[in-house]
């Protein structure tokens, strides 16, 4: 009993390092952008962001890898700056919010690649889930704002085909060529606050 008893004592101890080197961020929406461009009229890029997004990044200093990540975004919050685009998007012919309100990210793999990170992960939109593979920047070290809160701030870029995710809807152009781009280039600016 009493070599059970040192072999639990042992197992904790030895845990204790490494759940103390994790912490939890969360998503400060306020500041941070979840960007988007794409090919428009074969002649240039719209850009876009979807407004309201949460999200809680489990960060393990000591080891990076163990980290995780879980993010959703409010489809709805979509913004192009244009509100006739921004309908159409919302619509069942885009995004179909009614449907789906929110598309999500969840981080399976944490691997470094050379000073960044490559974060795999199952990107669920439109009803659809396929892994996705962010690189992301160093995560900058900790900075205490104004108020006392504790904050860190990272860059993940990715580039995803809508039409792997049922994002289909397209039309022809006279002169050749479609009126949307298939790949979306992602750029997802993150401010983050220590909860």
């Amino acid at each position: 009993m009493k070599r059970i008893i040192t072999s639990i004592a042992a197992i904790i101890a030895l845990s204790l390092p490494a759940i103390a080197s994790a912490s939890s961020w969360k998503i400060d929406a306020d500041h941070s952008n979840m960007g988007f461009k794409v090919r428009h009229l074969m002649v240039s890029n719209v850009k876009g962001s979807f407004e309201k997004v949460a999200g809680v990044l489990e960060l393990d200093d000591k080891d990076i890898t163990k980290s995780k990540v879980d993010v959703t975004i409010e489809t709805a919050s979509i913004n192009t700056n244009a509100a006739k685009r921004d309908e159409h998007l919302r619509s069942a012919d885009f995004f179909d919010v009614a449907k789906y309100p929110t598309m999500t990210f969840v981080s399976k793999k944490v691997a470094k690649a050379g000073k960044n990170l490559k974060v795999t992960g199952n990107l669920t939109l439109h009803g659809v889930t396929r892994p996705v593979v962010l690189t992301v920047d160093p995560i900058t070290k900790e900075s205490k704002d104004p108020w006392g809160n504790l904050r860190r701030g990272t860059t993940a870029t990715t580039t995803i085909n809508r039409k792997d995710f049922g994002l289909v809807w397209n039309a022809g152009l006279e002169t050749g060529g479609v009126a949307v781009g298939e790949e979306v280039a992602i750029i997802l600016e993150i401010e983050l606050i220590k909860k």
